[in-house]
Parts: structure tokens; sequence; C-alpha cells
């Protein structure tokens, strides 16, 4: 998926971060805001400043550059795009034994697969976030949001919005059909889950395209429940609005994640590039994530900071299956993403 937008537009352009200090063995290539320097503040300690960072607008921009010719060390990107760049042959895996963190990683954001050994890690995930059902509290009763019946209920037709986003949808989609595992679909579940999202298709006010619309859709009160991304919660709750935020719906709920790649012929320095890796791991960066509406794929270090500050920002303890949105093939992707546009168009 697109990366999260918490942190501001990303302007898709090839500068150095002004005025920060950098260590130039070492070039990442992100979204504009984790160059917070606290963020990887362990790095800075140890290496005197922060790397170079050079930014991008979407991952599909990104992938294009590199393709052209652009170097960069690591990469920072979402688990949807990982077979892609993994096909490619511009990436190549990470070695677990220089990553610090590996044996406290969430396991259901690294994979089973991975986790074993019996496969690459392309994908070394950094930080995630949740996607559930945030409701106006004060009119949406609590039992009406305890499955994702919501969605197809009569009651709410018109007064219900989920994201413009292809992996979002499906996997709301997915869960409600009774898949909380997508990473080999059948052609039926598929189907199925193609199904509801056309029978939900009428019932929507719109495809929220960013937390900032869908924040003030609920606010005016024309938006009643929402498949929506954990900081919309939070920002709504800060402006002392009746929020609720349904992660333990009977079906389940969602956990989407970004992480960074190994570039094949980044020019940099191959152990920087760990220490940057760890450094996005460590205890002292999941305080820094999370208050930008970030958990830390480290889940040593996120649960450090305690079960309030985590249901705070929306990342609690929840006791429903979790579809965590792992990478799945180009053509499941692609297969997904053309049904999506043509159930937009009505059709």
């Amino acid at each position: 998926m697109t990366h999260r937008t918490a942190l501001g537009t990303a302007m898709a352009l090839a500068l150095t971060v002004p005025g920060l200090a950098q260590a130039q063995d070492l070039l990442v290539f992100d979204y504009s805001g984790f160059e917070n320097p606290d963020f990887h503040q362990p790095f800075i300690e140890e290496h005197g400043s922060s790397p170079e960072f050079v930014f991008f607008g979407d991952e599909d921009e990104a992938f294009q550059r590199l393709l052209a010719g652009f170097r960069s060390d690591v990469t920072h990107i979402c688990a949807g795009s990982v077979p892609r760049w993994a096909e490619s042959g511009i990436i190549e895996p990470w070695d677990r034994e220089q990553i610090a963190a590996f044996e406290t990683l969430n396991a259901a954001l690294v994979g089973e697969d991975v986790l074993s050994g019996t496969s690459d890690l392309f994908f070394l995930p950094t930080d995630y976030g949740s996607t559930a059902v945030a409701y106006n509290s004060d009119e949406v009763p609590a039992e009406d949001v305890d499955s994702l019946d919501i969605f197809t209920n009569p009651d709410y037709a018109g007064r219900l919005s989920i994201p413009d986003n292809v992996d979002d949808a499906f996997a709301l989609a997915y869960l409600a059909t009774g898949v909380t595992d997508w990473s080999d679909v059948t052609d039926a579940e598929f189907e199925a889950a193609a199904a509801w999202l056309r029978e939900v298709h009428p019932n929507l006010v719109n495809y929220w395209g960013d937390p900032a619309e869908i924040q003030q859709l609920m606010a005016s009160g024309q938006v009643l429940a929402a498949w929506a991304w954990n900081e919309v919660p939070v920002a709504l709750a800060e402006e002392d609005f009746p929020i609720g935020f349904a992660r333990n719906t009977t079906e389940g709920t969602s956990v989407w994640l970004c992480g960074y790649v190994n570039m094949a012929e980044g020019p940099g320095s191959e152990e920087q590039a760990y220490d940057f890796l760890n450094a996005m791991h460590a205890e002292a960066s999941a305080e820094p994530l999370l208050s930008n509406g970030f958990g830390s794929a480290n889940d040593a270090a996120l649960q450090s900071l305690g079960a309030e500050a985590l249901e705070a920002a929306g990342l609690g303890e929840i006791t429903v299956p979790v579809l965590a949105q792992l990478p799945i093939s180009d053509e499941q992707r692609q297969r997904q993403a053309d049904a999506f546009e043509r159930i937009k168009s009505g059709f």
C-alpha cells in the first residue's frame, strides 16, 4: 500500500534535508517525515549525525527512479510493493544475523516463512499501524460495531466510508467474508470478497483518500462509521470528538506494515545500513514512532511503552484474528486492483 501520510505529504524531489548533519556513507530513500532524528537516535550517537535522506512522493515513483539509475542504500516501502521490487533484482536480502532485534520482531509482521528461515528476508518491517472501524460513539451503539456487518447494515446506508486503497479495501472484504490470511486466497475467496465490496458500495458516502478527509467527514457528522487507520481516532479524540475504534470486531482486524529494503547496488556503507535499521528498531525509537502514529515492529520495544500508551494510539491488545497486509503476488494484487476500480465505478 502507499505509505501512510500522518507526517505530511512528501515532495517528490531528490533533495537532502537542509540544515541536518549527515553521515554521507548512507543514503536513505524515504517518505518525508521519516528523517526525524528521534526515529534513529542510536545511529546518530554512533556515527555523529543522521544519514543522508532523499525523498519520493510514492512507491511507484521511487521504483521508476531506481530502475532509471538512481542509487540509494536503503529504501522505505510498504509490504505490498515487495514482490515487484524483489523480482526486478534491485533489492537483495537482509542478513538476519545482523538484525539485533530480529528475535523480538512481531511475528505477524515478519511472516512465518521468513521467521523460520525458509524464505529470504527481502523486507524488514520497521513501522506499522492498525485498520479498524472508527465510529461516532454518540450516534452508533457499541453493539453495532461488534461486527463488520455494519457496512452492510441498511440503517447506516449513506453514512459510511472506506479507504480509496485497494489493500485496505480488500483486507476489510476478506475479513468480512471469513478470510484472515490473504497470502494464498482461492478464486472463490477472491470472488466472495469482491462481491461483498459491491454490496457495500451503495452504502458509502465516499472512498476517503487521506486521514484529514475522513476526519473532516466524521467531525461534520456526515460519516458515522469508517474503516480507518489508527491515527484517525487518535486525532479526533484530541479534538474532544466522541470517537470509538472497534478493533475487536468478530471477524477480525487488519494491520498494515512498512519497512526497509536493502538496495542491491547501494554505493554506501552496508555496515551503516544495518546500524540504521537497528536504530529504527531500538527501544529508544519506539516512543517517538508511536507518538507520530506508528507502532514499532520490534514488539518488545513497543510493549515496553505500556498498555495505556498502546491503547491510546489505537494499537492496544486484541482478541480476534489479525489479517496482516504481508506481501502478496503481483498477479493477486493486480487482480484485486482491477476489481476495486470496477467496483468504485459501480460495476
